[in-house]
């Protein structure tokens, strides 16, 4: 646990304590969500709020919460149940942590709110089961409040039985670390005479990235042949690597890497195929950085894009192919391109507003306490 101070609150009240709640990697904790928990808890803790995160350790030792103002305590069911108990508030991010915090709730009155993040198999990473189905009820029914990324997630919560389901858009934080030189990048990378196209994202189903191989197939017949560097691990990494091999295709897997803001930086063309998102931070990285975007229309894909990328149907390997060979074609529109995604980033709430939103839905769960 940490030992940061807390800010007074004011009026004399005592310190709202919150516990938030992350699963384990992979569908609905990725990334973004664990991102988002840690700008939470900086801009919480910056106005009084005492925050607790209930998260795998490895989240920690990549995201560094107690650093950002809150204490940690390790995602076990023990734990979790002893974190929930001092709670006036539990906040799950993504439908595994809602679970297991709706379990550690049992029989006490404290309010649960859940965001439904993107990627998860409740939302179209692959088919839709009867038992997610259960458990995307029993979620909606438990919180107090459900915040959808995107629209289509508030209106799947309803659906489900939430009784009170709201659009609170996730914004994580941009890169806080200076550019590394691109050119450097490219150069490790093996790109310094030939395109760089990046995807990043759990190698798992509903990523999209046999589509993305189909289409990096295409792209041989170009001159010079760009690389597609794939940045993420994942249970599908033996399956493609063997595909990559096996087809003499110009693209490589990075595995995990701590430095995607550089990669991205260095590349000429950002590739989303996944088969759902919401808001996902590889399109919000991308638009910040100013660097072209080739995305599947999915989910809150169009919403949070506008017209600052090139969407394309997912699944269709031709349409995605195609328009990241006429963007590598073409500077100008890449750069254009480029220009409308930062004016596009820049009407997006910032962490501040995502926090004060939180922290309202918070504080209307327990104004009778405060």
């Amino acid at each position: 646990m940490s030992s940061n101070p807390v800010a007074v609150p004011p009026y004399g009240r005592s310190p709202l304590r919150t516990v938030q709640v992350l699963g384990a990697g992979g569908a609905g904790a990725g990334a973004g969500s664990r991102a988002h928990v840690r700008s939470l808890a900086v801009g919480l803790a910056a106005r009084g709020v005492r925050v607790t995160v209930c998260a795998p350790v490895d989240a920690e030792g990549e995201y560094d919460y107690t650093g950002a103002g809150a204490d940690f305590e390790p995602a076990a069911a023990g734990a979790l149940r002893a974190a929930c108990a001092g709670a006036d508030v539990v906040h799950a991010h993504g439908l595994q942590a809602a679970v297991r915090a709706a379990v550690a709730l049992r029989g006490r009155r404290v309010p649960l709110v859940v965001t439904w993040h993107g990627g998860g198999p409740a939302l179209g990473a692959r088919p839709l089961g009867g038992l997610t189905r259960l458990l995307e009820r029993r979620v909606a029914k438990a919180a107090a409040v459900v915040l959808g990324a995107s629209s289509d997630q508030v209106d799947l919560a309803r659906r489900r039985g939430a009784r009170d389901a709201r659009l609170a858009p996730v914004t994580v934080p941009g890169a806080r670390t200076a550019p590394a030189d691109p050119g450097k990048v490219r150069a490790e990378l093996g790109a310094v005479e030939r395109p760089l196209v990046i995807a990043v994202g759990s190698l798992v189903p509903g990523r999209g990235y046999p589509v993305l191989l189909d289409a990096a197939r295409t792209w041989r017949r170009l001159d010079p042949v760009p690389l597609l560097v794939i940045a993420g691990e994942g249970r599908l990494r033996a399956e493609l690597a063997r595909r990559i091999d096996a087809e003499g295709l110009p693209v490589r897997l990075l595995g995990r890497r701590p430095d995607v803001a550089e990669l991205l930086a260095a590349a000429d063309v950002a590739v989303l195929p996944s088969r759902w998102e919401a808001r996902p931070l590889l399109a919000q990285e991308a638009l910040r950085a100013g660097v072209a975007l080739v995305a599947s229309a999915v989910g809150g894909v169009p919403e949070l894009v506008g017209d600052a990328g090139v969407l394309v149907p997912y699944g269709d390997a031709a349409a995605l192919g195609s328009a990241v060979a006429g963007l590598l074609g073409d500077p100008e529109r890449r750069a254009a391109l480029g220009e409308a995604g930062r004016a596009q980033a820049a009407t997006w709430p910032s962490e501040d507003d995502t926090v004060a939103q939180v922290l309202a839905v918070y504080d209307e769960l327990t104004e009778p306490r405060r």
